[in-house]
């Protein structure tokens, strides 16, 4: 599996070099449905802009659905300040605990993407006495644009307006010793383990026994990503979203976590038995956890009404929602899983 592991990073890192922050996720879209056709996968674009693959298989009346979501974290314009500088509010969950000091690129409406930093306000440690007692948040720090502006009306004559999109620098990082470090691995890792193991499938020309269909969604972050776009006859979602490691809980970057239980409740009981067994059958790596922060595409499903069993999965990611880290012994026990389920 060592080639899918490859490949798999390998888009994972393309796909992160794409911005996309919930509602700006266009190009996104676009590379991920080139992607899955290039593996002769007939992919289609719901209209909320969502990505939903046919895997193939036989079964159509027990299919199989897997989520991952394409957008990420980041930032909107609220105001232009008077001297220049922008007031932003979060896309998502970023936090500007470690937000700050990251380089980052607002996205106009008509008029091109300019530089700038995230910065607290008066960030000079030389100058602003309260600087280490100061809280982090929204309301305290700012974007200095990487322009010669020093009044509002010099931020406007550029094209930047309230709404535009801050999209922030993933700084993704691939080490000789496999550990994969980037922003935004939440949740652009688990497309490309799809991509993966979509490729596995094509290579071996490996029909699985169920129909199994893939939906990259495109609003995850702010809670209704997996909302629609079931395909009829999915009688399961499984979530391949990053697996939590922490304090309290068993998972590493090299290893794949089953989660039993998050914010949301419990998984099914039984797709989380079958998912452990999968892990044993391939001899995966592998811990079964409960994530007492998270949420995830299938419970948005679950919420819409939608009747199925679900499940959560994903490679184990340190750091999450800040600069994040996995690694491709993550990637790897996350495909063996995927194999060992869709083929008992």
């Amino acid at each position: 599996m060592d080639n899918y592991v490859n490949y798999a990073v390998e888009k994972t890192v393309e796909l992160l070099a794409i911005d996309s922050p919930t509602g700006y996720t266009d190009a996104a879209e676009s590379f991920v449905r080139k992607e899955f056709e290039a593996l002769g996968c007939a992919a289609e674009r719901t209209a909320k802009g969502g990505i939903l693959i046919d895997l193939g298989g036989e079964n159509a009346d027990d299919a199989l659905l897997l989520e991952a979501h394409a957008d990420t974290l980041g930032g909107m314009v609220a105001e232009i300040k008077g001297d220049g500088r922008l007031r932003i509010v979060n896309v998502g969950g970023m936090n500007a605990n470690n937000a700050e000091a990251e380089n980052c690129r607002i996205v106009t409406k008509f008029d091109g993407v300019y530089e700038g930093t995230l910065q607290l306000v008066n960030a000079s440690i030389h100058v602003n006495g309260e600087y280490n007692n100061t809280k982090r948040g929204f309301d305290t720090v700012e974007v200095v644009l990487d322009e010669p502006v020093e009044t509002a009306d010099d931020v406007k004559k550029l094209g930047i307006s309230v709404g535009d999109y801050v999209c922030f620098e993933p700084r993704t990082r691939v080490t000789k010793s496999g550990y994969i470090k980037s922003r935004f691995l939440d949740d652009k890792l688990s497309v490309g383990i799809l991509l993966g193991f979509a490729k596995y499938l094509a290579d071996n020309r490996l029909t699985p026994a169920r129909r199994t269909y893939v939906h990259v969604t495109v609003y995850e972050e702010v809670g209704h990503g997996g909302a629609a776009s079931v395909p009829e006859g999915v009688t399961e979602a499984i979530s391949v979203d990053m697996g939590c490691v922490g304090d309290g809980l068993q998972c590493t970057e090299r290893q794949v976590s089953v989660c039993a239980k998050d914010s949301g409740g419990p998984y099914s009981y039984e797709v989380v038995k079958k998912l452990v067994a999968a892990a044993k059958k391939e001899n995966a790596d592998y811990a079964v956890d409960i994530y007492p922060h998270y949420g995830s595409d299938v419970e948005a499903t679950l919420s819409a009404g939608h009747d199925l069993r679900h499940g959560l999965i994903g490679a184990g990611v340190y750091a999450s929602h800040g600069y994040e880290r996995s690694h491709k012994d993550g990637v790897l026990n996350t495909l063996k899983v995927l194999k060992g389920y869709l083929f008992p």
